[in-house]
């Protein structure tokens, strides 16, 4: 079988609202924390050398993650929304549907009638718990200064579709699911009104689900569907989301 990484590492350099910060500790650095916390000297170890370490400091939502119903709002379905912790493994892993929106400008906002087009386009019906995966190569611009504001999103209706047929997990390689911030803070200025702000998150109010944001690579998947997707969330407790590092699964006869 063939493996593709969907995931962009933890990095301080990307260009996001939510930045990683890693400090990183050198084999020599690690000789003087394990002499001080054993009583030796840093001498004793060969070279003057032990571990080295980083020490992450991580927003839940920083990196490729999956964002939990919590995220969305405290309750869903009438019910309190689950943390990551809580999630059924079941939900992420399965066979992966991959809809092209490449050629979408940054900004636009997917609707239903176009989710309807592509999957028309590769001959594919959903079918419950498909994980479906949204690419714009967003992921192209990581170290851009506007890269937060450089994907294509998807709409309410749009997303409430998807879970009529059964879904559980959607995933982008945008900054986030919903059309970037910026534009939905200027359409909201112009017009104060509910359904503009995050109208894609709120929908988990009503409807569980969760969400991949900031994958990578969905390019390298060879076909639109007859693949799987593996991408269990690091378990945070209580966590609105959790890291990820989804994987697509090619097999190759």
């Amino acid at each position: 079988m063939k493996l593709i990484d969907l995931s962009v590492s933890i990095s301080p350099r990307i260009r996001e609202p939510l930045p990683a910060k890693i400090e990183y500790a050198s084999h020599e650095d690690g000789a003087r924390q394990a002499a001080a916390a054993l009583g030796l000297h840093a001498d004793d170890f060969p070279d003057s050398k032990a571990w080295a370490t980083e020490t992450v400091t991580l927003n839940t939502h920083a990196g490729t993650h999956i964002d939990a119903p919590w995220h969305y709002w405290p309750t869903s379905e009438g019910k309190p929304a689950r943390t990551i912790d809580e999630m059924p493994l079941e939900w992420f892993f399965g066979d992966g549907v991959l809809l092209d929106f490449s050629a979408k400008p940054p900004g636009y906002e997917i609707t239903k009638q176009d989710l309807i087009a592509a999957l028309e386009r590769i001959g594919y019906t959903l079918k419950p718990y498909d994980i479906v995966l949204i690419r714009s190569d967003a992921d192209k611009h990581l170290f851009h200064e506007h890269y937060a504001f450089l994907h294509a999103g998807v709409s309410a209706e749009a997303t409430e579709w998807l879970l009529d047929q059964g879904i559980k997990v959607v995933g982008t390689d945008g900054w986030g699911w919903d059309i970037p911030l910026n534009l939905q803070a200027e359409a909201y200025r112009k017009e104060p009104r509910e359904g503009v702000l995050w109208a894609a998150h709120y929908v988990g109010k009503d409807r569980e689900y969760c969400q991949i944001e900031k994958l990578a690579n969905l390019e390298q998947i060879p076909k639109p569907f007859g693949f799987k997707v593996c991408c269990f969330p690091i378990k945070v407790e209580r966590g609105s989301a959790g890291w990820s590092r989804p994987v697509a699964i090619i097999e190759e006869n």
